[in-house]
């Protein structure tokens, strides 16, 4: 474990000492305590700074059509691989689901450009058969749609892990004392498989919660140009543009700061209604 420990420690925990320059006109020539203070002055005007507010909305839109649409994507492939009986064919099935994974953001879009993009493959067929072409990729309007289904097709297959580990510790006596009762496939979904994974469930939605300012980096940022910032900014592509293309240092940490701050609120928040519902949720 302590690699693992000595990873968080030095560049998530020990980190959070950066944050300070979210209250200063941060210089990297003048050092962190040479620089400035401004007090709430990036704050200030980060809450009026009209861009902010759009790559907030924008970072809402995509995380809550995530979450409608992808989280549950995890979790009917699991329910489908474990009924697979020839264990065989579900190694396979799973490798192939995983693989995506393991593909970088740059070849991810790449495919998807390949395919959907203005010169791509269903154009050329549409071309070919005589009818009008449609730049998908190049399109603001389907930009949202898009970035969830390339998260479904990246990390679908992984995230079903978690739910197959919950799936094995079901009981099998209880899905043949259900059947014995009459109890058909659905019933012993609602009533046996639904009930053994939902502490699974539960913790899985509060993490994704707290992270839900975070819809992927690399992925916008990748197809940031080719749909203009009004559909593709969110708030990690505005911290980058802010700080390290811009150089305003300490407004682009306040952005930062306040999307942390906000993940933590969530987390905390999510919490507590787990346990108004029975469920042990992150933490007791």
């Amino acid at each position: 474990m302590l690699p693992g420990l000595g990873y968080f420690l030095l560049f998530h925990y020990g980190a959070l000492a950066g944050n300070v320059i979210a209250f200063k006109d941060y210089v990297p020539f003048d050092g962190i305590w040479g620089s400035p203070w401004v007090g709430l002055g990036n704050f200030q005007r980060m809450f009026q700074d009209a861009e902010f507010w759009d790559a907030v909305l924008n970072t809402l839109w995509i995380a809550v059509l995530q979450i409608a649409f992808y989280f549950p994507v995890p979790l009917a492939l699991a329910l489908l691989l474990h009924t697979l009986t020839w264990t065989t064919v579900r190694r396979f099935v799973q490798s192939v689901a995983y693989l995506p994974h393991f593909i970088s953001w740059v070849i991810v879009v790449a495919l998807f450009q390949q395919v959907l993009g203005d010169t791509g493959l269903v154009n050329g067929y549409l071309g070919d058969a005589g009818l009008s072409t449609v730049d998908i990729i190049g399109n603001p309007d389907a930009f949202r749609p898009l970035t969830v289904a390339q998260v479904i097709w990246k990390d679908a297959g992984w995230g079903t892990i978690i739910f197959l580990a919950a799936l094995s510790q079901v009981d099998e006596q209880q899905y043949e004392a259900a059947a014995i009762d009459g109890a058909g496939p659905w019933r012993r979904f609602w009533h046996v498989t639904l009930p053994a994974i939902r502490p699974v469930i539960v913790l899985l939605l509060i993490m994704r919660l707290g992270d839900i300012l975070s819809v992927g980096f690399e992925q916008m940022l990748l197809q940031r140009d080719a749909v203009g910032p009004e559909a593709a900014e969110i708030i990690d592509t505005f911290v980058y543009y802010q700080g390290m293309v811009g150089g305003d240092y300490g407004f682009a940490a306040a952005a930062g700061l306040f999307k942390g701050v906000i993940g933590a609120l969530l987390v905390y928040a999510a919490n507590k209604v787990a346990h108004r519902l029975g469920e042990q949720g992150v933490y007791k």
